[in-house]
């Protein structure tokens, strides 16, 4: 195969905040042949997501490609003008972004949205963008094709936004498809979905990709070839097997061990205490006019009940639209629940947080899914660690400035990132200033909403790691929601597992390889393995299953 894509001797460069020039690509080359998809893996800050972004000649802000070529279909995107890379951005490459739902209007409708590049582009009519659009929503199996695109975004689940926004990508008819982690907030059933529709439309249109990843067992599953890349640099490339099965780099096989499981078990558990630290009885919450009933129309969490215990953890799973965050939104009080009870370190809530004291607000944070839309865009990270400081201690800017960097210290951050703001810090940079913020509260209890889904599985591990030691240290407890089972079997001392608002199963790790209930095995056979051919292998019927948790 020829090679569609070639990347000679790149080097890109970013400015610091003294001004200093420093290279963060360094000199890399790889290419990719027609109709092939090559994954870029590494963790955060490595560089892989800077490099896909110059296929499209685009750079992140203070950052400007100092040398090497980048060719598309023999377009040197480099030495193209800014008009010149515009015609060719939606129309011969695209690029699904790994928040859809950052990247959707929310006040636009899906199908409008999906078409507009046919508009800009001027490729085809309103009536044929439409119907080009409903053959990919079918294509990428996606509910109610023909009705699909009429909705807004807040109105399909998480793993169905993905899917729409690589129907975006695609209706252009690009030879080139950037993925930029696209799977990482969906949980386990959902990415199997996604990652099949993906797979499926790209060699059924021979169309190259390029797949930007932390996650080595979705990597497998997707990629013809893996190039590996730590500090800007190439450290390992091969075909997939050659990767998985005889990685030769030390930092390769580094990545290979952290993907394997480190169960938490009864060893790693703390002692049980005597009276929970949390306790919710019944809890019903939903959206929508409440009903004759008292009760929302549309109910998320269906009559939940469960306990945190002092210094001990309990994970939530399940798929998206489940309920999980809804339920993490009660507890916090940002969703008041219908019915219910919310008991905290002794003392019944108010449903309502705006109704709850200060000190109550302080002792239980949560820390959000996604970043990007979690941290204000204008802020620093400076101004957005100092204002729960104020709020809740009330520190005077020398008390602010020591704790800022305390907290940084502790999330592992660099110092000298506490004047950046959010669009000039990696996706795993953001979420753990979005953690940073919530232990700036010195909380009792941290409702953490798949925090780890945006880190690759080495910065992964290490934050479960700093997790364990802050809990040691300050007598932590959490709420872990996440589609990652690897990372609750990690820190948890009890899953439970829900479907459709309702709580199905409580497990314990011990226990967690042997569930009983059907929607619980679904779950955790479903987690993807390092053999490339397990996807294609899969026998399971995700529907048989739901079907029956809805009986």
């Amino acid at each position: 195969m020829s090679s569609f894509v070639e990347i000679r001797d790149l080097k890109v460069e970013a400015t610091t905040d003294s001004g200093r020039r420093v290279e963060i690509i360094k000199g890399v080359s790889l290419d990719v042949a027609e109709g092939e998809i090559v994954a870029l893996i590494g963790e955060s800050g490595s560089g892989k997501t800077t490099i896909a972004l110059t296929l499209m000649g685009h750079t992140r802000a203070g950052c400007r490609i100092s040398g090497g070529s980048v060719s598309v279909g023999g377009k040197n995107m480099v030495a193209l003008s800014e008009k010149q890379r515009a015609k060719v951005r939606g129309t011969e490459v695209a690029y699904v972004p790994q928040s859809a739902a950052a990247a959707f209007n929310p006040a636009t409708s899906i199908m409008d949205q999906v078409i507009e590049v046919t508009r800009i582009h001027q490729l085809m009519s309103p009536e044929e963008a439409r119907a080009r659009a409903v053959e990919l929503f079918r294509a990428l199996s996606l509910p109610n094709p023909e009705t699909i695109g009429s909705r807004y975004p807040h109105q399909v689940s998480g793993g169905q936004l993905q899917r729409l926004a690589a129907a975006m990508a695609l209706i252009g008819d690009p030879t080139l498809v950037i993925f930029d982690e696209p799977t990482t907030a969906l949980d386990v059933t959902t990415q199997i979905e996604v990652l099949r529709a993906f797979k499926s439309v790209m060699k059924k249109g021979g169309i190259a990709g390029v797949y930007v990843s932390h996650d080595i067992a979705v990597v497998a599953q997707i990629a013809d070839r893996i190039v590996v890349l730590k500090g800007g640099e190439v450290q390992e490339t091969g075909t997939t097997k050659e990767i998985l099965n005889n990685a030769k780099h030390p930092y390769t096989r580094e990545l290979l061990a952290a993907f394997e499981p480190k169960s938490r078990g009864m060893e790693g558990a703390v002692a049980r205490a005597t009276a929970p630290l949390l306790k919710i009885e019944d809890l019903v919450a939903g959206y929508g006019q409440r009903q004759a009933d008292g009760l929302p129309l549309v109910r998320a969490v269906e009559h939940v009940s469960l306990t945190v215990e002092k210094g001990r953890n309990l994970g939530i799973i399940g798929e998206s639209g489940c309920g999980k965050s809804t339920l993490a939104r009660t507890i916090a009080g940002i969703l008041p629940a219908a019915v219910g009870k919310i008991v905290f370190d002794g003392t019944e809530l108010n449903r309502s947080a705006r109704e709850r004291s200060r000190d109550q607000l302080r002792e239980m944070q949560i820390v959000f899914q996604y970043a990007d839309t979690a941290l204000n865009p204008a802020k620093s990270v400076e101004d957005i660690l100092a204002r729960p400081l104020v709020f809740y201690h009330r520190m005077d800017r020398q008390a602010q400035n020591a704790r800022i960097d305390q907290l940084l210290d502790m999330v592992r951050l660099p110092r000298n990132l506490r004047h950046r703001r959010p669009g000039e810090l990696s996706g795993g940079q953001k979420q753990r200033v979005n953690f940073a913020r919530a232990l700036a509260a010195d909380p009792k209890l941290i409702l953490c909403d798949e925090i780890t889904s945006a880190l690759d599985t080495v910065v992964a591990a290490a934050v479960i790691d700093l997790l364990k030691e802050l809990q040691r240290e300050l007598g932590l407890s959490y709420i872990f929601i996440s589609h990652d089972l690897s990372v609750v079997e990690a820190i948890c001392d009890e899953i439970v597992v829900m479907y459709g608002g309702r709580k199905v199963e409580e497990i314990t790790p011990s226990t967690v390889k042997t569930p009983t209930h059907p929607y619980s095995q679904l779950l955790f056979s479903s987690v993807p393995t390092l053999d490339p051919a397990w996807l294609d292998g899969l026998q399971q019927d995700p529907e048989l299953v739901r079907a029956y948790c809805r009986q």
